[in-house]
């Protein structure tokens, strides 16, 4: 599993019926058929952008079973399965595997954050790599969850066999730097925060797991495929196209404006779930006058 992990990975939103509330079934297929056209590796279901956190086990289950069932075998599916006990997290790893993703990504546990010290993190994150049937990769989202993976901790959890990458977002290449090293450097690191995408790449990042891929996925592909093939020009000048748009789906408007940012391209967006909110008129103009400057 390891050696497929590189490349371009959009973590996609979960489409809700606007009247019921529901996870919208048909447009979640809608959307991983059309992404599947583009070149990226695989995709991120239930991640941060997904609204993980908002939705049940039952209904992620049911992301995970619609986004695997529009896939290939050969794209590579991730599954969000964070949560706040191990015991859960252990039983959310396990049920992913079963319904047929490649590997999961987990978040720290947050709500005693107080408490989550090296000892209890790695305590956490060892349990739900020897319970879970497929590799793990460790999600670094201080942001969100105030609560920061250092090295020693990521050192010492990148000696499990099972643990075989993480998913750094934030702007932190010095950080992110230190963790590509790790395991002589097949220890998979992704970057989250597209605009240093091509710098998490010169700090030996295997790829992106990023939300403008959502909207251009092929872009963020011809991003890396530029910097593989030594063409720094090139990458810096897609890394500098893409970042306004990034930043308008990401930190500046989030969910709501990355679901309006699919509607304006012809994907199923869809409404956000409360206590998210929908954007404002003005905040859409921006968005589609950033897809417009992005062209194509």
């Amino acid at each position: 599993m390891r050696e497929r992990l590189h490349g371009i990975f959009p973590p996609v939103p979960t489409p809700f019926d606007p009247t019921t509330g529901e996870v919208d079934r048909a447009a979640l297929k809608r959307n991983v058929t059309r992404w599947m056209t583009t070149r990226i590796t695989g995709i991120l279901a239930l991640g941060s952008n997904g609204e993980a956190a908002l939705l049940d086990d039952d209904e992620s289950d049911v992301v995970l079973a619609v986004a695997r069932e529009a896939m290939p075998r050969d794209r590579v599916l991730l599954a969000g399965t964070g949560r706040e006990s191990t015991r859960a997290a252990v039983g959310a790893a396990k049920r992913a595997a079963a319904i047929g993703a490649d590997a999961v990504l987990v978040r720290t546990p947050s709500f005693f954050k107080s408490q989550m010290n090296n000892d209890a993190l790695i305590a956490h994150f060892t349990a739900i790599a020897d319970g879970s049937p497929i590799p793990v990769l460790l999600y670094n989202l201080p942001a969100v969850t105030g609560i920061t993976l250092t090295l020693p901790v990521v050192s010492k959890l990148a000696d499990h066999p099972n643990i075989i990458g993480l998913k750094e977002t934030s702007p932190e290449l010095d950080r992110l730097g230190q963790f590509t090293q790790l395991q002589s450097g097949r220890f998979r690191v992704f970057t989250g925060w597209a605009p240093v995408a091509y710098p998490a790449l010169c700090s030996g990042a295997a790829g992106g797991i990023l939300a403008v891929a959502n909207v251009r996925p092929d872009l963020c592909v011809a991003l890396v495929e530029h910097f593989a093939a030594g063409r720094h020009a090139e990458a810096l000048a897609l890394q500098q196209r893409l970042t306004p748009l990034a930043q308008m789906v990401s930190t500046i408007h989030g969910v709501p404006g990355l679901k309006a940012a699919l509607e304006m391209i012809g994907y199923d967006g869809g409404p956000v779930r409360a206590p998210l909110r929908p954007l404002s008129a003005t905040a859409r103009a921006e968005i589609q006058s950033a897809i417009t400057k992005i062209g194509e």
